[in-house]
């Protein structure tokens, strides 16, 4: 069997560089001693210790990180629920379907708008709540296809087998569906915590005071020239998502080195 020609190796080699060489400047050039974040001025870690005495950027940070905690896991819930329904139940599917998946192609700028008229509908003052439920809407339809897609190859028999031997449904979903789906929940937990880190424009429409995440701060800052302290923060989000994904695919891979 050949091996992959030149040019497909050629075309990969340029497809990840187009992909991670960005990010790999931004994590080198967070070690930049200069201010001037496109001239290199030797190797220095003081725009870290710089970062721990921006209070506006850690209280955005730490916002952005309880909102994405928190709609991550409301979202992986409604999704896992959402995703169970979606495979087991065929009356009115088609329409369910539907609802779930349309933010997925609607514009973020309408469901932004969207949401903020709702609040507004409500009398809901917009702040870090608002937030925190804007991102598990939209996140949800990210999580219900993560999980439906591992509920579509599991076996049904399975939990039959184990309403047979005296558990009620939930019982039966707990002890043998959800064990068997936990790597699907996982990823998709972890891919609803990183579009909530990632998101600026519905944020923008529902955040109020007290209420500022990171990417609207940096966004804001960046307006005024971009600051080594970015890069530094930019770089301690990228290792956090990254051990995410690491830690998702060991658990992956230890359940199915584990599966007899």
């Amino acid at each position: 069997m050949k091996g992959p020609s030149t040019f497909n190796r050629v075309s990969v080699a340029a497809g990840l560089a187009f992909l991670y060489l960005p990010i790999v400047l931004l994590v080198i050039y967070s070690f930049n001693a200069s201010r001037l974040v496109t001239v290199w001025g030797g190797f220095s870690t003081k725009w870290y210790a710089a970062l721990l005495r921006d209070d506006q950027l850690l209280d955005a940070l730490g916002v952005t990180l309880r909102v994405g905690l928190i709609s991550a896991t409301l979202a992986t819930v409604l999704g896992t629920l959402a995703a169970v329904a979606l495979v087991r139940s065929r009356r009115g599917r088609l329409l369910f379907s539907g609802m779930i998946y349309a933010p997925l192609v609607m514009p973020e700028v309408i469901l932004g708008l969207s949401l903020l008229l709702l609040f507004v509908a409500f009398g809901l003052p917009r702040g870090f709540w608002t937030v925190t439920v804007s991102h598990a809407t939209v996140t949800l339809c990210y999580a219900t296809v993560v999980v439906q897609a591992r509920l579509v190859s599991f076996d049904g028999a399975l939990e039959e087998a184990a309403r047979d031997l005296g558990c009620t449904p939930v019982q039966a979903f707990f002890a043998v569906t959800l064990p068997n789906i936990a790597p699907a929940v996982a990823a998709a937990w972890m891919l609803a915590f990183t579009l909530s880190l990632d998101d600026l424009v519905i944020a923008s429409f529902t955040s109020g005071p007290g209420a500022t995440t990171l990417p609207i701060r940096i966004y804001s800052a960046v307006r005024l020239g971009v600051s080594p302290e970015i890069n530094a923060i930019s770089t301690l989000l990228i290792g956090l998502v990254a051990t995410g994904v690491i830690a998702v695919y060991l658990l992956n891979m230890r359940r199915r080195t584990a599966a007899p």
